[in-house]
């Protein structure tokens, strides 16, 4: 289990334009926000990817580097790309499952094809969003189980104007005896 303020995994992957993307040297100014996205097989996640790219640029005005990364092929994830249509927003392809697990997200088998009929991989990770700090210690997690339901960007954007203003900590920290 991934816990506030201690080390995330290791996460390294190559992306569709610069090159390889590694957690531990991405030097954002106040976090990366890592977006996992099931693939392009995902109509949701085209939708949530768009609404990310948009607000790209404002994530980077608050000192936040923005990547969405799946186990997509290089293929499949330039599809994406091109679907979503952001340029800034980065894309990170061809994570490992057993990363995704590390980072605690869920792995899904195949159902076959989609409703924008595209098969789905035999086996692909659900959604997670994470705000990782320069130090490499977790900040915020939301992994799901679904690709329904999922953290609202323009909210994360409004709460990093609180956590900034009055230097909020990562809250979920304790792992104690309850």
């Amino acid at each position: 289990m991934l816990v506030p303020r201690q080390p995330v995994p290791d996460l390294k992957v190559e992306t569709l334009t610069s090159g390889t993307f590694d957690i531990a040297g991405d030097e954002a100014g106040f976090a990366t926000l890592v977006v996992f996205y099931r693939g392009l097989h995902c109509p949701i996640c085209g939708t949530y990817l768009k609404e990310l790219g948009r607000l790209t640029p404002d994530f980077a005005a608050k000192g936040v580097k923005t990547i969405a990364i799946s186990s997509d092929t290089r293929d499949r994830a330039g599809q994406m790309a091109d679907k979503v249509g952001f340029p800034d927003l980065r894309f990170g392809y061809g994570l490992p499952l057993s990363v995704a697990r590390n980072w605690g997200l869920f792995i899904s088998t195949s159902r076959g094809k989609t409703s924008i009929g595209i098969d789905e991989p035999e086996l692909f990770s659900e959604p997670g969003v994470f705000l990782v700090k320069p130090d490499g210690t977790l900040y915020f997690a939301a992994v799901q189980t679904m690709p329904f339901v999922r953290p609202h960007f323009q909210e994360l954007l409004g709460a990093l104007d609180f956590v900034q203003k009055n230097d909020y900590p990562a809250r979920g920290e304790y792992t104690g005896a309850v």
